[in-house]
């Protein structure tokens, strides 16, 4: 288990991409790290777009995100919901001034745009935000995995392997 005792954040709020959440979920907890589901509301049920439901054990304001060591974000329309969040902003800023792994697909870079991290980033997500992404100062590109530093973005549901072994790979590089 390549991942033991990591601890990382998915964030998480309604209309999620159900394969983008999950996967990502299930593949980190096969590497032994430890991944908390933090919503607004502590045990409550999120549910994705496809009807996937997922359970929030943490809310965004009681997490201390210097007790993590990466924060996942995930897809669908929920990062329209997650970036009015100041906590949920200040947990990506945290990790990108600390250099540690943020993970982002589809269009999950919303968040990552409000949070100001962008410029001069290079990224992918979906395409539909593309011009989002490079307004905000981001290099777009169009492949699977883009991998920037600490920072790790893809495209869509198809990409998820490519993602996750990049993603996990970063980890690896940041222990």
């Amino acid at each position: 288990m390549r991942l033991e005792g990591k601890r990382i954040i998915q964030v998480v709020s309604n209309d999620f991409e159900d394969l983008e959440l999950w996967y990502p979920v299930h593949r980190l907890r096969e590497e032994g790290a430890i991944v908390d589901i933090v919503g607004e509301k502590a045990d409550e049920t999120y549910i994705g777009k496809y009807g996937v439901p997922i359970k929030s054990n943490k809310t965004f304001d009681e997490i201390n995100p210097s007790e993590y060591d990466a924060i996942l974000v995930p897809g669908g329309w929920s990062p329209d919901l997650l970036r009015r969040f100041d906590s949920v902003l200040n947990m990506v800023r945290h990790f990108d001034q600390n250099k540690q792994p943020i993970g982002q697909i589809c269009h999950a870079g919303w968040v990552l745009i409000s949070a100001g991290i962008l410029k001069g980033v290079n990224v992918t997500s979906t395409s539909g935000i593309k011009d989002d992404m490079t307004n905000a100062g981001a290099v777009w590109h169009d492949e699977a995995v883009v991998v920037d530093g600490h920072i790790v973005s893809s495209r869509r549901p198809p990409d998820l392997p490519d993602y996750m072994r990049a993603f996990i790979q970063v980890m690896e590089e940041q222990a």
